[in-house]
C-alpha cells in the first residue's frame, strides 16, 4: 500500500513496508515552469539549473534530508549496482562519476536517489542489516534482472538475507499504457521463462507489458516476499507524474529517494 503525503506543498508517495526515510516524488510542489512544472529533479532535462537546484532544496526540506547527503548516478539502462559511501555524498546525476542503475549503502547520512519518467523506480530496505538500495529499472534493466543483481549485491557486501529485505515498486508506466514491439516481449521471456506470460499480453502485432509485475516476479525469485507495488501509472496520471511517452521526451523527472534513519 502506498500513501500520498503533502509537506509544505511537496506531494510525494511512501510505501508502508519501507521502515526508513524514503519518498517517490511527484511533479507537485516545486518552482519550475512550462513543461517542467513544477518539482522537476532532472538536472539534464533542459530546465533552468537554478530552479532545479531550488527544487532539490524544497524536496530535502520536506524530507528532512540534507541536500549534501544526496548521491545520484548517470543512469544507463544497465544492471550495474554500486556501493555508496559517505565520501560519495553530493554527487548528483550528470555531475557524478557513477554510471550505473542501482546503488546500495549502509552509511547513515547518505540519501540514494534514482530518476524516472515511465521507468520503474524500486526502493529496498533491510531493517535487520541496516542496508538500503535504490534501483532504476526500464525494460532493459528488467530484462537484465537488475533487481536480482541489487539483492545479490546487498547479500555479498553486507550479509543481507533476502527474506529480510522489503521492496517497494513505485509509480511507472503500467500495462494499460505500455505497448511494445516483440523485442521487449522476447527479452522478458528470456529472463522470466514461462512466468513472463503473467506480464505480457498480445495486442495485434504489439505487446502490452507489465514491468511492475515483471520486477515483482524477479524480486520473488531473488528470495523477497515483502513487496509493495504502486497502482499508479505515470502515463495515465500526467497531472501528477511526468511520462516520457506521453510528452515525447519533453518533460522533467520525478525521483525515488531512500536514506537510513540517523
Amino acid at each position: 500500500m502506498f500513501t500520498e503525503n503533502c509537506v509544505n506543498g511537496v506531494v510525494f508517495m511512501t510505501a508502508e513496508n519501507i521502515a526508513c526515510c524514503h519518498a517517490f516524488t511527484t511533479r507537485v510542489g516545486g518552482v519550475s515552469n512550462g513543461v517542467y512544472e513544477s518539482l522537476n529533479l532532472g538536472t539534464g532535462s533542459g530546465d533552468d539549473s537554478a530552479l532545479v537546484s531550488e527544487n532539490y532544496d524544497i524536496l530535502c526540506r520536506a524530507l528532512s534530508v540534507p541536500v549534501s547527503g544526496l548521491v545520484g548516478m548517470r543512469q544507463v539502462h544497465g544492471s550495474r549496482i554500486i556501493v555508496v559511501k559517505r565520501e560519495d555524498c553530493g554527487k548528483l546525476f550528470l555531475h557524478g562519476s557513477f554510471e550505473a542503475d542501482g546503488m546500495i549503502t549502509r552509511e547513515a547520512g547518505v540519501a540514494l536517489i534514482v530518476y524516472a519518467a515511465d521507468c520503474v523506480p524500486i526502493l529496498l530496505h533491510d531493517p535487520v542489516s541496516g542496508v538500503v538500495g535504490a534501483v532504476h529499472s526500464g525494460w532493459r534493466g528488467t530484462s537484465h534482472n537488475i533487481v536480482g543483481a541489487a539483492v545479490r549485491k546487498m547479500s555479498y557486501e553486507f550479509g543481507c538475507a533476502p527474506a529480510d529485505i522489503s521492496a517497494a515498486i513505485g509509480p511507472c508506466i503500467s500495462k494499460c499504457c505500455y505497448e511494445t514491439d516483440i523485442d521487449v516481449a522476447c527479452a522478458l521471456r528470456k529472463v522470466l521463462d514461462d512466468a513472463a506470460e503473467n506480464c505480457i499480453t498480445s495486442h495485434g502485432r504489439k505487446f502490452m507489458v507489465d514491468l511492475k509485475e515483471a520486477n515483482r516476479l524477479l524480486l520473488r525469485k531473488a528470495g523477497l516476499s515483502d513487496i509493495t507495488i504502486s497502482d499508479e501509472c505515470t502515463y495515465c496520471r500526467s497531472d501528477k507524474y511526468w511520462s516520457h511517452r506521453r510528452t515525447n521526451g519533453r518533460r522533467g523527472s520525478q525521483a525515488a529517494v531512500i536514506a537510513i534513519n540517523q
